[in-house]
């Protein structure tokens, strides 16, 4: 087994002899980002991932795909990077993949003064401590989310990335759907009146409600830096199949459940919409058992406050076991995604029918309905004929279209990096949208209503909320 104290020491060796020359060098980069834009307009973008697992060959994917250089590779399994490089090669048959640099360590990747943008795909306790690092370094960042894995860390990004002036991406792909981005034009207009309660659910992704934190480890694989892969959270033995490859989702100290997970792509479309800012309130239905896993399901309801002339908004999460009641939506609604209901036969019970996963806003004069990444697939609006996809309903003609066509939410980015617009989920944005997943994550754990101060970042009533608000690394590690 990889020793602890010996890994670690080598990752605060890497640190005090290289570290402070990537401060050095973020220095011209934040001095100058416009004119590195200028003068890498029209050549390929030179990117490095960080993370090389479902999402970040997936992310990496993209990346070819919008013409970048993939020129180095970051994972503490050499498989995972092994199987990054035969995704480059499918893409590029001429690709020298022997000039495609590999690392288990992401500062020794940063170093590297030819890589101009970063791709961070890591389990989310690793999120921030990159993703800052490579800001500091002066390289653009394309984040997956949640941006961090704690609330005080996505302020972090949130300010820093405002400072450094470099492109900055979080990775909710829905928020370059033309479904999304009509739907916040169409609500923001009035079409469905005035909006005072949305309904989100997501799945139980990752779970695993009742297990109890292993004390004795299996063998740690040939392949496997796993002190690297712990990282700056708690250590614990290497335990197959537990944590890596995908599993550490619902492990609290890694990840952070369904609502973390999902979180940013279905608050997506009611934040933008809506304009939401930080809850006053958030009220949770959930059973942590104290264990170190999200519970096997969870009900969390967050009170908005009124903004403007915008009426106050509950909104009410599901996830796990939890559906969305069918009762919340209008009867047309149910009939026109899941057929007429059929009575039971004599002696059966009545077939329990499920919405799936997705995104109610109930509005004064209608509402929108849809999938977790698009935003809103159906609109109606009171007195109108049917219900109709959002692109295309009648009631929307007359709205004017102000929010741009997105290419790609990764080639949005890419382009930004190269001059091009501004994206659309960047740090400030994104980071806004992950303090606000999870709060819901802190009162889960809590257990109890918490009455909340977004902007002190504060359970003005739980004091005992600050250690899952502001996060602890692992000595040595951050």
């Amino acid at each position: 087994m990889i020793d602890p104290i010996q890994t670690s020491l080598n990752h605060d060796a890497f640190s005090r002899r290289q570290f402070i020359g990537l401060t050095t060098l973020a220095t011209g980069a934040m001095a100058f980002p416009s004119i590195l834009r200028a003068e890498n307009a029209g050549t390929k973008l030179k990117v490095g991932v960080i993370g090389c697992g479902g999402m970040g060959t997936g992310r990496l994917r993209e990346a070819l795909g919008c013409g970048c250089q993939i020129v180095a590779l970051c994972d503490p399994d050499s498989n995972m990077m092994d199987a990054a490089k035969k995704e480059i090669a499918k893409h590029d048959a001429k690709a020298n993949l022997a000039d495609v640099k590999t690392y288990d360590d992401y500062r020794k990747l940063l170093a590297d003064k030819n890589i101009e943008a970063v791709i961070v795909a890591t389990p989310d306790h690793w999120h921030a401590p990159i993703a800052k690092a490579a800001l500091l370094a002066g390289k653009h960042v394309f984040c997956e989310k949640p941006l961090t894995h704690a609330i005080s860390e996505a302020r972090e990004l949130r300010e820093l990335s405002k400072k450094v002036k470099l492109i900055t991406q979080m990775g909710n792909q829905g928020s370059a759907s033309n479904n999304l981005r009509r739907a916040v034009e169409l609500i923001q207009a009035g079409v469905i009146g005035e909006v005072r309660e949305v309904h989100c659910r997501a799945g139980g992704v990752g779970c695993h409600p009742g297990l109890a934190l292993p004390t004795v480890g299996d063998p740690v694989p040939a392949n496997l830096n796993w002190d690297e892969w712990v990282g700056p959270a708690p250590f614990r033995p290497y335990k197959q199949g537990y944590y890596h490859t995908w599993n550490w989702r619902g492990w609290l100290d890694f990840g952070s459940g369904p609502m973390g997970d999902f979180g940013c792509h279905n608050l997506n479309l009611p934040f933008r919409a809506l304009k939401l800012d930080y809850p006053t309130s958030i009220d949770v239905d959930a059973q942590l058992m104290g264990l170190p896993t999200y519970p096997k399901d969870a009900r969390i309801r967050y009170e908005f406050a009124q903004r403007g002339n915008l009426p106050p908004v509950t909104l009410t999460w599901y996830d796990g076991g939890r559906p969305l009641p069918e009762e919340l939506f209008p009867k047309e609604l149910v009939e026109h995604l899941l057929g007429k209901d059929e009575p039971a036969k004599p002696g059966e019970k009545p077939k329990r029918r499920s919405m799936g996963d997705g995104v109610l806003i109930l509005g004064s004069k209608g509402y929108t309905w849809g999938g977790c990444w698009n935003g809103a697939d159906y609109i109606m609006v009171h007195g109108e004929d049917k219900i109709s996809g959002i692109l295309n309903h009648k009631a929307s003609e007359s709205v004017p279209h102000s929010l741009p066509v997105s290419p790609g939410h990764v080639k949005e980015w890419v382009l930004a990096c190269q001059g091009g617009a501004p994206v659309y989920s960047d740090f400030d944005t994104g980071g806004h949208l992950t303090e606000i997943a999870l709060a819901g994550v802190v009162a889960a754990r809590v257990g109890k209503k918490l009455e909340w101060d977004g902007p002190a970042m504060k359970a003005k009533n739980a004091p005992e909320a600050d250690q899952y608000i502001v996060a602890k690394y692992r000595p040595g590690w951050v």
